[in-house]
């Protein structure tokens, strides 16, 4: 059996297991790179250093891409995205011979699906992984990057449509259109394409000497094809154009949308946001196809939240707040409810910044600050629009936060966000706006802290063992998981090689009990709510996480990298687990919406 690179290293004194743990600890936090760029990256060896070491070892040749020349036919020999995948790049051909450079001559699995690409006989060498990575952007770049996207454009051009509001038909701008086909063509290609893989966004990057394009999938960027340089300005003016911005304006930043049909069924929001840079606009598309939209019992909720969380949205008055750090699914989770609880019998309001997504039977109102328009403002007029529910964007400040606490106590159901790490601080932090903890008290039913992690891939799958310093992380012993199997993702094409595809939430629902609405109207501490909370059946977004990663929903790196030890908490935790409280029990079923009176 091939001893892993780490464990050679070791073997031979090369760094120290300390070094090794450590390396290893940091790329299962960052979730992607190969053991070796890591190790380079944290300075634990050189990058030198470690060529040599591999090329002495496996008895290969060392090759300094910097001073090599490769021939166009021999770099055809090798795809782009196979090159990509295990930095690997054709140096030299003789007869049915190839040489290839690699980043992990260890890699027996590369190795066997370069030969099956190819066809022929690869004797591998080692090169430095920054290198490979040089050479890949200077040989690839116009070999593929625009060919490809080219293509596909060719084949999506008759499929991809922009959806215009004809009273902002301008003929000047469709005459721009019209005189940069190439341009239309690639920019809808790479919209469509990134639709295709369920991007959430689009990024588009000018720097002096290259221009980058990436897609954020699953909440992590993945670099595409690079589109050719010499079309930075036309790529951005494109952009500019289908979102209705002023195209002359470089120097401040602008945000429009755009509306595109793809295949001439499915129809997608982008939300568009330029923003001036050293050498150019940085341009970001915010991806809005309301068919992603789930309910609200596909977005991970355990038992016993959800039904605390469906109760607090069912009520007819009172405040339900939804916190976490931007991009952690808060807004999704509150269409989710509101699309659940809308009916033909319910006003509800919306004020937003910006409407991500459109709902029939639901006022969305924009808010434009720079226009006068705030969420204060909206909210002092949508109590004068007969409501029974209100969803504010965010809490931003004591104007606002007020005047929804208010709402909530005189009869209305108020939905909105906060930007706080759990459920405990949200009460702190709305004092601290100024709210007295007297109305905090009366008003606020629920509170729910979330975050967004990655699922383990399903179809790459597998069982794994668990190391007992992973546990420790996760404050777990092994008699804790005794007889208790894992898994995790090996990487496959479907998920890029990640082992991780597709998202679910981690959860932290506090329900306003009588003793926590008397804790908060006493002061107590942010501590002394979330050990009450516990006690009552809480989980904690910790405690969530691992139960998620026992039941083989998400990988281990997940919990440990968004959500926080519950230090201080553990005998209340075991207290709780022993009373059974976490456990859903039969309960009457969650009442429905009452009508306004």
């Amino acid at each position: 059996m091939t001893m892993k690179l780490g464990d050679l290293l070791v073997k031979h004194k090369i760094i120290t297991k300390k070094q090794l743990d450590e390396t290893l600890a940091e790329q299962a936090r960052i979730g992607e790179g190969r053991l070796g760029f890591h190790l380079v990256r944290m300075g634990v060896l050189s990058e030198r250093k470690l060529l040599t070491f591999l090329g002495r070892q496996y008895r290969l040749p060392i090759i300094d891409l910097s001073k090599v020349e490769i021939h166009p036919n021999v770099i055809k020999l090798i795809p782009s995205d196979v090159a990509v995948k295990y930095q690997a790049i054709p140096v030299k051909r003789v007869g049915r011979k190839l040489t290839v450079a690699i980043a992990n001559p260890l890699d027996m699995f590369a190795l066997d699906d370069i030969k099956f690409v190819t066809a022929m006989d690869v004797e591998p060498a080692v090169g430095a992984e920054s290198a490979i990575k040089k050479a890949i952007d200077k040989y690839y770049e116009q070999a593929d990057s625009l060919a490809d996207i080219m293509r596909l454009a060719e084949e999506d051009q008759d499929d991809i449509e922009v959806v215009k509001d004809e009273d902002n038909f301008d003929d000047e701008k469709i005459k721009i259109e019209s005189e940069e086909a190439p341009v239309v063509k690639l920019v809808n290609s790479v919209i469509a394409d990134a639709a295709r893989q369920g991007a959430s966004d689009i990024h588009i990057e000018p720097y002096e000497r290259s221009f980058r394009l990436r897609f954020r999938i699953d909440g992590t960027l993945y670099e595409q094809p690079p589109p050719p340089m010499k079309l930075r300005d036309a790529i951005t003016s494109r952009v500019k154009i289908m979102s209705q911005l002023d195209i002359s304006e470089r120097r401040v930043p602008q945000d429009g949308r755009i509306k595109i049909k793809i295949s001439k069924k499915k129809t997608i929001d982008l939300r568009v946001s330029t923003l001036p840079i050293q050498f150019g606009e940085k341009i970001v598309m915010r991806i809005l196809d309301q068919s992603n939209l789930l309910k609200l019992e596909q977005l991970g909720f355990p038992a016993l939240s959800e039904q605390r969380f469906l109760r607090a949205i069912n009520n007819p008055y009172g405040m339900v707040l939804v916190t976490g750090p931007t991009g952690s699914g808060k807004t999704v989770t509150l269409y989710s409810a509101i699309s659940r609880i809308n009916v033909p019998s319910t006003n509800i309001m919306t004020a937003e910044d910006p409407v991500e997504y459109n709902f029939a039977g639901i006022n969305q109102v924009l808010i434009k600050e720079e226009q006068g328009m705030t969420f204060s403002k909206a909210l002092k007029a949508f109590l004068r629009q007969d409501p029974n529910i209100i969803l504010v964007g965010e809490i931003r400040d004591y104007e606002t936060g007020s005047i929804a606490i208010k709402a909530a106590i005189t009869g209305h159901l108020v939905l909105s966000t906060l930007h706080t790490n759990d459920t405990a601080m949200t009460i702190s932090r709305l004092v601290d706006m100024g709210i007295e903890p007297f109305l905090v008290s009366t008003a606020v039913n629920l509170i729910q802290a979330q975050r967004l992690v990655r699922r383990v891939c399903k179809h790459c799958k597998r069982p794994i063992k668990i190391q007992r310093e992973q546990l420790e992380q996760m404050s777990l012993t092994p008699e804790d998981v005794k007889g208790q199997k894992f898994v995790g993702g090996k990487g496959c094409s479907e998920c890029k090689e990640t082992g991780c595809k597709g998202r679910i939430g981690l959860y932290e629902v506090m329900e306003f009990s009588p003793t926590l609405k008397q804790m908060v109207l006493d002061r107590a501490g942010a501590m002394e709510v979330k050990r009450q909370a516990i006690r009552e059946g809480m989980l904690t977004l910790r405690m969530d996480g691992v139960e998620k990663w026992r039941n083989g929903i998400i990988p281990w790196q997940e919990v440990i990298k968004e959500s926080s030890p519950d230090r201080g908490l553990e005998d209340v935790i075991k207290e709780a687990r022993d009373k059974g409280l976490f456990e859903l029990k039969e309960e009457k079923q969650t009442p429905k919406r009452k009508k306004k009176s």
